[in-house]
């Protein structure tokens, strides 16, 4: 019990300060979600709603919700995909980019505090670790 309880407070205590970086610009942890998924697609920065639901473990109908707030703030926009005639595109716009751009340095930083106790060794001990609590179990 020990042990879930503090990596509960512990996600708590992330995510509560990533959320206040995030609000200092506006967005929420979905938003950059979204829009750092399609920058780490690279040119030309798109990816199918199904693509990003996998990408961010959510469910599509959460994607949906998310695209069409994005999109009514002109941060990404949905083409029609080439070879298939329902699908979509979704794609980050130049003012997504430029948002992304002016959040990132400081969600970085942010990392870079809650980080900041542990050693190289502890952050790779401790990716390990959660990697192994993270997978599913057979």
């Amino acid at each position: 019990m020990a042990v879930i309880g503090r990596l509960s407070r512990a996600s708590a205590a992330v995510d509560a300060r990533l959320a206040a970086t995030f609000a200092n610009h506006g967005i929420d942890a979905s938003t950059f979600d979204v829009l750092a998924t399609l920058a780490r697609q690279g040119a030309p920065y798109r990816i199918t709603p199904a693509e990003l639901a996998a990408d961010s473990m959510i469910t599509t109908s959460a994607v949906a919700q998310r695209l069409n707030r994005l999109d009514k703030l002109g941060l990404i926009t949905r083409e029609p995909h080439p070879d298939d005639g329902r699908g979509k595109f979704v794609r980050i716009t130049n003012s997504g980019r430029e948002l992304l751009d002016k959040v990132l340095p400081d969600h970085l930083a942010t990392e870079e505090t809650i980080l900041a106790q542990l050693s190289t060794n502890e952050r790779n001990m401790l990716a390990h670790l959660l990697t192994k609590l993270a997978a599913p179990a057979d």
